[in-house]
């Protein structure tokens, strides 16, 4: 049944009566579903088309589609998606889930604020960093419980993505064939390189049936809990892959947004809860990856687009160049940020860490959440006293320093973040930037003691347990420190940021 067979459907699915309410149906139509909407209930019908990638040519396959994308979905948002509806035919015409020859099949969807959307909540300036810790963790949640490929090639996994790339510039004009062949030889370079590492990771299980479709327009705030909706279901070849390609859309989307701060702090969040280390040095390659997709579906859009066509070819231009700088690795270094509790150690370490590399910036660090992640504990409940004693805290900063060194080794720029007001401490982390021959700086944060009180008092619930008692111990035995820079942080964050990025640059310099 083509799109014209599909009237009855439509017809059904826009008369209020068939809701059993008054009022009007709104429909939208995107490129592959009708979604009518009408009180609390939004109903999703897959477009009767056969398309390269989809082939919802008749009822059976959109019901099966449908079966599918409620069970995934219902991993992430159980309370979005409600039901499957069979529309069938019944004596006096369509009806949901009658007995009579099956006509077409709906997702029934429960409606939700569209201002909860993050792409929404992204415009407004409202997204916190609370929410992106929920959505790191609703994300790490996804990938951990997703089904493994255990046949995947992480080689030829990513090396498909390349091609259909390749001939997704082929419809437009916006790029030249010369852009389009240096962009796709700096990923073949960038493929070869991380093969050994991707082929590893598909054996370790990463490669896993993902989201597929992970921006800030299918991420939204219901009932409390950030949820993840609108998964990629009609193609489970695009969506099964690299965990960390999955993170990387999300990763992409904020950083092209000029979210960069925020982009780091989610994939900050995300490595923080998992054991995937050895995957943030591939997070530029895969972002890259993910800007030129998002380069050429844009582009292609120009050659039929009703509205500004210039407005979308410079749209596909800035994915386009966002992903050709990805490629062009940096210099790692490694940051230690020191100073007594409440000076701004996390704050700062977040904000200059997109500063530092190509996206998603630095990989930072955390004593207290490294702590906490050694008593398997969420980074904002409180661990006992014991967790502080003085073989923890040592076990603490050793840990901090091998995984320095091992992403230093892998070329990745990292900020450690600690109190380090010991010289062991200092020297033991300083030491880590040794074997991979990268450059080491070391930033004490000085402020006022009284405003070190009212910042404890004050701040965010966060990893950090410290409280006033903790730092009047600091106080007493605050160290002079000779060997980092110091930086006073009792401004803005804006000066102290500036303060930091103006004396490493100079140490870049020298």
């Amino acid at each position: 049944m083509g799109q014209n067979g599909q009237t009855a459907a439509k017809t059904f699915l826009a008369d209020p009566e068939t809701h059993g309410l008054t009022g009007s149906v709104e429909r939208i139509d995107t490129h592959i579903s009708h979604l009518f909407l009408i009180g609390a209930r939004a109903f999703k019908l897959k477009r009767a088309a056969e398309l390269p990638y989809l082939d919802f040519s008749t009822p059976e396959q959109r019901l099966a589609a449908c079966e599918k994308e409620l069970r995934l979905n219902r991993r992430t948002a159980p309370e979005l998606y409600l039901a499957l509806r069979r529309i069938t035919t019944g004596d006096d015409g369509p009806e949901f889930d009658g007995t009579g020859p099956l006509l077409d099949a709906v997702v029934e969807m429960r409606r939700f604020d569209q201002d909860t959307i993050f792409d929404r909540m992204a415009q407004k300036g409202t997204l916190t960093s609370q929410n992106l810790d929920e959505l790191a963790c609703e994300i790490t949640a996804l990938h951990a419980a997703a089904e493994v490929d255990a046949a995947a090639d992480g080689v030829e996994n990513i090396a498909g993505v390349l091609k259909i790339n390749v001939a997704g510039f082929e419809p437009s004009d916006v790029f030249t064939p010369d852009e389009v062949s240096r962009l796709t030889a700096a990923f073949e370079a960038s493929l070869e390189a991380y093969a050994a590492r991707l082929k590893t990771r598909a054996q370790a299980g990463q490669v896993r049936r993902c989201h597929g479709d992970l921006h800030l327009r299918n991420i939204c705030q219901h009932a409390g809990r950030v949820r993840l909706f609108d998964c990629l279901e009609f193609n489970d070849a695009l969506a099964t892959v690299d965990v960390l390609y999955d993170l990387a859309f999300l990763a992409m989307d904020l950083w092209h947004r000029g979210l960069c701060t925020e982009a780091s702090g989610v994939v900050n969040r995300y490595f923080d809860t998992g054991s995937q280390e050895d995957g943030f040095v591939l997070m530029p390659f895969f972002t890259a990856l993910r800007a030129t997709v998002r380069a050429h579906v844009t582009a292609t859009q120009t050659m039929s687009a009703i509205g500004d066509r210039a407005a979308l070819a410079e749209e596909a231009r800035a994915y386009f160049d966002l992903a050709e700088r990805l490629l062009k690795p940096q210099a790692a270094r490694l940051v230690a940020i020191g100073g007594l509790s409440g000076s701004g150690k996390s704050t700062l370490a977040e904000a200059l860490a997109p500063h530092l590399g190509v996206a998603p910036g630095a990989r930072v660090i955390s004593s207290d959440r490294t702590r906490k992640a050694m008593f398997n504990t969420a980074p904002d409940q409180a661990l006992p006293a014991k967790a502080y004693s003085p073989d923890v805290s040592a076990q603490v900063y050793a840990d901090m320093a091998e995984r320095a060194q091992w992403l230093l080794a892998d070329g990745v720029s990292v900020i450690a973040d600690a109190v380090h007001d010991r010289v062991e401490d200092r020297a033991r982390i300083a030491a880590a930037a040794s074997p991979a021959r990268v450059p080491f700086s070391g930033l004490w944060l000085q402020t006022d003691p009284d405003q070190l009180q009212v910042r404890l008092k004050t701040r965010d619930p966060g990893a950090s347990d410290a409280n006033a008692d903790v730092l009047a111990k600091q106080l007493a035995g605050a160290p002079t420190i000779t060997e980092w820079q110091s930086i006073s942080t009792t401004g803005s964050l804006a000066d102290s940021l500036e303060r930091a990025l103006t004396l490493l640059n100079r140490a870049a310099a020298r």
